[in-house]
């Protein structure tokens, strides 16, 4: 988690989706009562292995052809040329209004089973049926798999082999890049115009962002996100994307009073003023509250940053691609060469 909501949400008890209550062993002879539903015959590509971040080694007798994903690393996979092989994701898939929610990026989220649409959710028995063969997550804090309930974890993690890529305490360069070895090892082709295009765009909005801050040097950048009660400021030495945006250049505030876990300091709402900032990242996700939402806070309307329209959206929890990543970095770029001092 790179965010102060997030981080909160490892310590919530998550409710398991309404099958979730089935036992394992009924779920398992279920699946075994019908010839469908037995595991899916491999493509012909022979044993296939990874060791993910965990430093787990998984070994198949054959290349994982049903892949369930968290959906924003399903989103990353996509990117990277996957495609039929993603049969289910679980996590924010899709808003009230049934539109596909931006975590989804070019997942089509009509034609994969949604095992669970919020922190918490994860049906057991979707899961169970759709025959996995592979499940990947991102990995903020060791063994922690993201949206993977532990209330139920010991019965999701012996229906398939799991991968965890770490997503926290290194820039945001690594996980894309294990992403994409993920990607290739499952079937996709890193040479297509599609990935290479998207990593020549990557590469120009990084250097876009090393010129912005050479070009108006001395920009104060807070990373934040709004609760009710609090106000958080995100920790670059912890979040993945504020640690490669730090390595490009960027002042970034640095909190100095961390909750556990170090992702982030908790300030009431009167204390929003403790750390002068002269341009906003605000956590965009519909869990966070949004400039509308903050203009009754009169704190938040008093920051310097905030009376000079010095705001930008933040995507908290990034896409772990060249495509998803490349329009983060050009939003920086842009909103850090517009900026002016004012703190």
């Amino acid at each position: 988690m790179t965010d102060a909501l997030s981080a909160r949400r490892l310590s919530r008890r998550g409710l398991l989706a309404a099958g979730g209550a089935a036992t394992l062993a009924t779920l398992l002879a279920a699946c075994g009562k019908d010839d469908t539903a037995k595991p899916a015959a491999g493509n012909g590509s022979g044993p296939w292995s990874f060791t993910d971040d965990r430093g787990t080694k998984v070994d198949t007798p054959a290349r994982p052809t049903r892949v369930v994903a968290f959906t924003g690393v399903a989103a990353a996979l996509i990117d990277f040329g996957l495609d039929k092989q993603l049969v289910g994701v679980f996590g924010e898939t899709k808003r009230a209004d049934g539109t596909a929610d931006p975590q989804a990026g070019d997942l089509n989220v009509e034609s994969v089973e949604i095992l669970g649409n919020v922190w918490g959710e994860f049906s057991l028995e979707k899961y169970a049926a759709l025959r996995p063969e592979l499940l990947v997550t991102h990995m903020y804090d060791p063994d922690a798999l993201w949206y993977v309930p532990d209330e139920s974890k010991s019965k999701i993690l012996p229906l398939a082999p799991s991968v965890a890529i770490t997503t926290a305490r290194v820039p945001m360069t690594k996980p894309i890049e294990r992403y994409a070895a993920l990607a290739e090892s499952l079937g996709a082709d890193l040479s297509a115009k599609k990935v290479t295009d998207a990593k020549t765009r990557f590469d120009a909005a990084a250097e876009a962002v090393r010129q912005a801050v050479k070009a108006n040097p001395g920009i104060k950048v807070m990373a934040c996100s709004g609760s009710p009660d609090l106000f958080y400021v995100s920790n670059p030495k912890v979040s993945t994307d504020l640690m490669y945006f730090a390595e490009l250049g960027v002042d970034i505030v640095v909190p100095n009073k961390l909750e556990s876990g170090d992702y982030f300091e908790a300030l009431s709402w009167e204390n929003t003023g403790k750390f002068p900032a002269d341009l906003i990242l605000l956590d965009n996700r519909s869990t966070a509250l949004q400039p509308k939402d903050l203009a009754a806070k009169p704190t938040w309307q008093q920051l310097p940053a905030v009376k000079a329209n010095q705001v930008t959206a933040w995507d908290a929890v990034p896409r772990f691609s060249y495509a998803g990543s490349a329009p983060l970095l050009e939003n920086l770029a842009t909103a850090i060469r517009n900026a002016k001092k004012v703190s």
